[in-house]
């Protein structure tokens, strides 16, 4: 089926929330899968438990798809489970990603929750230069 080109109903897969550059905390082969994950940071970035996520290991180049559990709240706690823990590894930085479908006309509004954070995986505020580029940078 052919879309006219001025159609702008179409759906587009856009970045919804990213946590930037966490530290792996955590590696459990044994468990049955998934990326356990301090629920504040959950919060912040507007992922849900049972969501799917993208996981990219800016330490070794992997990316792989999972989905999100609740870790304890204030751990700061990023726990790569199952088969990705031959993948990703304690010590590595991720990038943990969600996607949402929002229609084509929604998209210059658009604006993804992006939670930077420290070395102990506690949320940064954002910096006046985050504000500018691709959109406002929100921490909540």
């Amino acid at each position: 089926m052919d879309v006219p080109p001025d159609d702008r109903s179409v759906l587009r897969s856009v970045l919804r929330g990213k946590i930037h550059r966490a530290l792996v905390t955590a590696a459990d082969l044994n468990y049955e899968g998934s990326i356990t994950l301090d629920p504040e940071l959950m919060e912040l970035s507007g992922i849900e438990e049972w969501e799917q996520v993208h996981v990219l290991d800016v330490t070794n180049g992997a990316r792989l798809e999972t989905y999100a559990i609740r870790g304890i709240p204030g751990s700061g706690e990023v726990c790569i489970n199952g088969a990705a823990a031959h993948l990703v590894h304690p010590g590595d930085l991720v990038i943990i990603l969600a996607f949402e479908w929002i229609r084509s006309e929604h998209v210059a509004d658009h604006h993804p929750r992006i939670v930077r954070v420290t070395a102990e995986n506690r949320p940064l505020e954002p910096t006046a230069s985050e504000h500018t580029g691709h959109g406002p940078i929100r921490t909540a």
